[in-house]
C-alpha cells in the first residue's frame, strides 16, 4: 500500500519531538461544481525537533507513533522568513504608534 505524502505548513511546534501541520487543499463540491477551500490538522512526529512554526514541510504516513500521530516529519521545505502578525495585532500597534507621534 502506498503511504500519503502531504505538503503543509507548520503551525504548532510547542511539544517535543511533534509538530502539527496543516494541510490546505481545494475541492470541488460533487453536485453544485462549486470550489472551496478545505483544511484539516495533523500531527506528525518530529524526531530532531528541526521543525518551526511557519515552515512549509512535507509529512509522510506511517504506523501510528500514539493516539493522535500517524505521521513523521520527511523534511523542511522552506524555513519561515519572520513572524507571523494577526490583522488585529498590527493594527493595534499602528494605533499605539500614532499616538506616540501626536504626542
Amino acid at each position: 500500500m502506498a503511504r500519503r505524502t502531504l505538503i503543509g505548513v507548520v503551525t504548532s511546534a510547542k511539544r517535543d519531538k511533534t509538530i502539527t501541520v496543516t494541510v490546505t487543499s481545494r475541492e470541488t463540491h460533487p453536485l453544485y461544481g462549486k470550489q472551496y477551500t478545505v483544511t484539516r490538522k495533523y500531527t506528525a512526529h518530529d524526531e530532531t525537533n528541526e521543525a518551526g512554526e511557519g515552515d512549509k514541510v512535507q509529512i509522510e504516513e506511517t504506523r501510528p507513533i500514539s493516539k493522535t500521530k500517524s505521521f513523521t516529519l520527511v523534511k523542511v521545505i522552506e524555513k519561515s522568513r519572520g513572524s507571523i502578525k494577526l490583522k488585529a495585532e498590527v493594527s493595534g500597534e499602528a494605533e499605539e504608534e500614532a499616538k506616540e507621534d501626536n504626542k
